[in-house]
């Protein structure tokens, strides 16, 4: 049989469950990120869905110098990796505020902005930065329709992105912009809904520059909207799923050509009964958000169904069950990879067919030092 590209030739030596990371087709999927944005400057990458600190390393060496994440602990891994700009697309509370003065303190030559969409929360980093002697970076959340964080386009934001200015320890760069609640397979209508959404924005922006203030940075949207953002010039667009690209985005966003770039490795444990087939791959190794059929999909299975999964098991209806052995291997497209990344803590690095080292996903930590 011909060897696929995602077969392993040392596979006997990989323990399973197990998310394997294709090297080469990581580096694709930057260099397309990178020729689709135009250059590297225009782009800020979210390490949410990798979380590894090689991965980084990787985006660094091609020219991609911001970054975004999601947890403190994301935010060190990239000053760790080397990165030397990054925001905390979060709006920081409770002991994440100090947290993340201890961060500023610990890597004082990288910048790092947080998000802020509210006075009361405002108040309390102009305290705390100040007890510090420490200026904080933020922007402003905008909220232009997906209800999930931001302050709402309405009469109160511009005078609330004023207010921000106003404050001797806080610096505000500009608006953080997330509308992925647009994920339309058709890309016209995904574009128009995402274009429709932002005109708010757009008239945000020219009021802040009428009212005598600095052109705000605008960084928009995610992996859904890429395509849409990257025809802004002045907009930092911050795609994170195309860097290893998933069974989900690659159904629904069919003009972007990422490739997949992560599996979930796992085998066949038991044959409980004829037709039947048991593997590793339970709650614990691939994220189980999302309906029993949008989980995974194997690459080298065909007339199969996922029945259920629970924390280490996985079971399956298979039309081939007589071929299949207890101890053969499966390939599997997660449906969704960035939980699925962050259930691991190290991933098999996969270069010319074979698993060649092991990088450890540092960012799924809740806490590295700080």
């Amino acid at each position: 049989m011909e060897q696929q590209w995602y077969s392993i030739e040392n596979e006997q030596g990989l323990d399973s469950p197990s998310l394997l990371i294709y090297r080469k087709r990581v580096q694709r999927n930057i260099d397309l990120m990178i020729k689709m944005a135009g250059n590297p400057d225009r782009l800020m990458v979210h390490v949410k869905t990798n979380k590894m600190p090689g991965i980084v390393k990787m985006l660094l060496t091609s020219g991609i110098s911001r970054f975004k994440c999601s947890t403190i602990a994301e935010a060190e891994m990239v000053c760790r990796a080397g990165g030397e700009y990054l925001v905390l697309a979060h709006q920081l509370v409770g002991p994440k505020v100090g947290r993340l003065i201890r961060l500023r303190q610990q890597y004082p030559n990288v910048f790092m902005a947080s998000l802020l969409d509210n006075r009361h929360s405002a108040e309390e980093h102009q305290q705390l930065f100040a007890e510090a002697g420490l200026v904080a970076e933020v922007l402003l959340d905008v909220n232009n329709g997906m209800n999930r964080s931001g302050h709402p386009l309405n009469e109160e934001i511009l005078p609330l992105y004023q207010y921000l200015h106003q404050q001797p320890n806080l610096r505000c760069h500009g608006l953080h912009v997330y509308d992925g609640h647009w994920r339309d397979s058709d890309f016209s209508t995904r574009k128009s809904n995402i274009d429709a959404g932002f005109a708010g924005v757009e008239k945000l922006t020219e009021a802040i520059s009428n009212s005598g203030l600095p052109k705000p940075m605008v960084v928009a949207g995610g992996t859904p909207a890429f395509t849409s953002h990257l025809l802004r010039d002045d907009a930092y667009c911050s795609p994170g799923t195309c860097v290893l690209w998933d069974w989900g985005y690659g159904e629904k966003l069919q003009e972007q050509a990422f490739e997949f770039a992560a599996l979930v490795f796992t085998r066949i444990i038991s044959k409980p009964e004829r037709g039947i087939i048991t593997i590793d791959l339970g709650h614990k190794a691939i994220a189980a958000e999302n309906p029993i059929d949008k989980r995974v999909r194997f690459l080298n299975l065909k007339d199969y169904e996922l029945l259920s999964q629970s924390e280490e098991h996985g079971v399956l209806k298979v039309g081939n069950w007589d071929a299949l052995r207890v101890g053969d291997v499966l390939y599997g497209v997660p449906y969704h990879v960035c939980p699925t990344v962050n259930l691991y803590q190290e991933a098999s690095i996969i270069e010319k067919g074979r698993a060649v080292d092991s990088w450890e996903v540092l960012g799924g930590k809740r806490k590295i030092s700080v």
